[in-house]
C-alpha cells in the first residue's frame, strides 16, 4: 500500500474516490430500465466535466500551470470512461445471482482504486506546484466534495 506523508494529498485521494463512487451506481438501481444508461453516461461525463471546470475556475490557474492541469483533467476523463464501460457492461449483462452481483461491484471498485493510482501521482505533482493560496482552495474544494465545511477542510490540512 502507498503511504503519503502529506495528509492533504491523502485527503484529496479520499475525496476523489468518494466523488467517483457515484459513477459506479447502477443507472437502473431505482427500478428504471437499463436503456437509461446512455443518458446516465452523459450525466456522468457532464458531472466530470463540470467538476474539472469548477476546480479549474476556483483554483485560478496561471498559464504556466495549465499543462499539468491538462494532465489531471485527462486522467479524470479516462477514469470516468473506464468506469462507464464497466457499469455499461453490468447493465447489459445483469448478474445472475448474488455472487456475480458482488463480483461485478468488486470489478468496479477495483477500477476506482486503479483510477486513483493513476490520479494521485498526477494530482500530487500538480498540487505541489500550486501556490499556498491555491492549495488552500483545493483543500477546501475536496472537503466540500466530502460534505465537510471548507473551513474544516483547510484547518484539518494545516494542523496535521
Amino acid at each position: 500500500m502507498i503511504k503519503y506523508t502529506d495528509t492533504r494529498v491523502s485527503k484529496i485521494a479520499i475525496a476523489v474516490f468518494i466523488g467517483g463512487l457515484s459513477l459506479a451506481s447502477p443507472a437502473h438501481a431505482d427500478g428504471s430500465s437499463p436503456s437509461g444508461s446512455i443518458t446516465k453516461h452523459h450525466n456522468d461525463r457532464d458531472r466530470v466535466e463540470q467538476r474539472i471546470k469548477t476546480m479549474h475556475d476556483k483554483l485560478k490557474l496561471t498559464p504556466a500551470q495549465e499543462p499539468q492541469w491538462k494532465d489531471v483533467a485527462k486522467v479524470m476523463r479516462e477514469n470516468e470512461s473506464d468506469i462507464h464501460k464497466l457499469v455499461q457492461d453490468r447493465h447489459e449483462n445483469e448478474p445472475a445471482n448474488a455472487i456475480e452481483d458482488l463480483e461485478s461491484y468488486e470489478t468496479i471498485a477495483d477500477a476506482h482504486a486503479d483510477g486513483l493510482k493513476k490520479l494521485v501521482p498526477v494530482f500530487e505533482s500538480f498540487y505541489k506546484n500550486l501556490s499556498t493560496e491555491q492549495q488552500a482552495r483545493a483543500d477546501g474544494m475536496f472537503g466540500k466534495f466530502e460534505g465537510r465545511s471548507t473551513l474544516h477542510a483547510v484547518n484539518s490540512s494545516n494542523t496535521k
